[in-house]
């Protein structure tokens, strides 16, 4: 399944008038993710690296702890071809227990869900406890970050519409980038890639988004370990009190001459 698809268009200027042309719009089609016979989840994504992303929802749900939790990822063999590619079945190894309805997902997602900071940030740190670590970046490779980041945002070049999310490490050496329409599938595409190659946790690693930060990509990056997360965009509040609770690094506002630090500004160094 392609990551783009072409559409005709008709395209309107103020010196040339309006023609039919076709242009490449990014692909968003739903994806199940079922436990054996049970649907955990459905959203919304980017065709493309969907183990990876089934992966890493299930890790930042805290419903698998480690790469060794999960026995295998397939695709619907059985059904239509326009329905197999948008399911996936994950089958966990014997002794993983799981109760779907008890899912994290459930008390605290989003910044929208109605439950009060406080208590969503100590939900989390239930099942993923704060960063404490010696990481130190340099304010040069943070600089840097931003246009490393588009420079490898493929899809996005044909279509502007997908959001990226990369992980570097301290020299700004890429290790994985993911795009989706979703801000959080892109990250749970990278988690998952770590996890699937036992990568996580990435205690020595900064984060990068493509746009802004909320609560639950700080969840997200805390699940993996990510010590440093940067972001082109603005922090919500319940994102910089997130860091500061979690002991994460939060850059906001990042460019290639100055950045925002809402958090725990003594990682980034001279």
């Amino acid at each position: 399944m392609k990551s783009s698809k072409p559409v005709q268009i008709q395209r309107v200027s103020f010196s040339q008038g309006s023609k039919r042309v076709k242009d490449l719009v990014a692909t968003e089609e739903p994806l199940e993710i079922r436990l054996k016979d049970k649907s955990l989840a459905v959203m919304m994504r980017t065709p493309g690296h969907d183990e990876e992303l089934a992966a890493g929802f299930l890790f930042t749900e805290g419903i698998v702890r480690s790469r060794g939790d999960i026995q295998a990822i397939t695709h619907c063999r059985n059904a239509k071809a326009e329905v197999k590619d948008n399911t996936l079945f994950v089958f966990l190894s014997k002794g993983v227990r799981v109760d779907i309805k008890k899912i994290s997902r459930h008390f605290f997602a989003s910044s929208s869900c109605g439950i009060c900071g406080k208590k969503s940030i100590e939900s989390v740190h239930q099942h993923f406890k704060p960063v404490r670590d010696h990481f130190r970046v340099s304010r040069k490779v943070i600089y840097q970050l931003p246009n490393l980041l588009r420079r490898a945002q493929e899809t996005f070049q044909r279509t502007g519409g997908l959001h990226a999310s990369g992980l570097f490490d301290s020299k700004g050496t890429l290790v994985v980038l993911r795009e989706d329409v979703g801000r959080h599938n892109a990250l749970d595409k990278d988690i998952g890639f770590g996890l699937m190659r036992g990568l996580v946790p990435f205690r020595s690693h900064v984060l990068i988004v493509s746009g802004r930060v909320s609560f639950e990509i700080m969840q997200k990056a805390l699940a993996a370990g990510i010590p440093v997360v940067a972001a082109i965009g603005a922090p919500s509040s319940l994102a910089v009190e997130f860091a500061r609770e979690s002991g994460q690094t939060l850059i906001g506002f990042l460019n290639k001459t100055q950045m925002n630090l809402y958090a725990h500004p003594e990682r980034i160094v001279k």
